[in-house]
């Protein structure tokens, strides 16, 4: 697997993942729960390399006035991780919502990372549409 793309919705209990390996197919990964900083990004380094990634796209939400403070967030987070491929950033706005509301009456309040999972997808599949 050559050059995937791996998206990343950053959130402060669990950290939601999904890879594009290529095909044009949006895959929802296990969400990385988050105990403390330097365990999230050692677990998000792994998968980073498991998949071989060469791009990270994370979700922020642009236009909202925590954008500025949220890319610092994510820029912090991403050198802890020490990944050394492109980021690019990706409007994350209403994802969360999206993603529960493709998930109704399947995991009614489960809180596995499911839905952070698939939050990341939506992320990725919009920047897909942009490039």
């Amino acid at each position: 697997m050559m050059g995937s793309i791996i998206a990343i919705d950053l959130g402060l209990k669990r950290i939601g993942l999904a890879l594009n390996s290529g095909v044009g197919i949006v895959t929802p990964l296990p969400a990385v729960e988050r105990k403390n900083r330097n365990q999230a990004a050692h677990d998000v380094k792994k998968v980073l390399n498991e998949y071989e990634a060469t791009m990270v796209v994370v979700g922020i939400p642009m236009g909202s006035t925590t954008e500025d403070e949220m890319r610092r967030r994510v820029e912090h987070f991403m050198n802890l991780v020490d990944f050394n491929g492109e980021i690019a950033y990706q409007d994350e706005s209403h994802s969360s919502q999206e993603a529960e509301a493709l998930m109704k009456g399947e995991i009614r309040y489960k809180r596995d990372g499911r839905i952070d999972s698939l939050s990341a997808k939506i992320i990725l599949e919009r920047y897909l549409k942009l490039i």
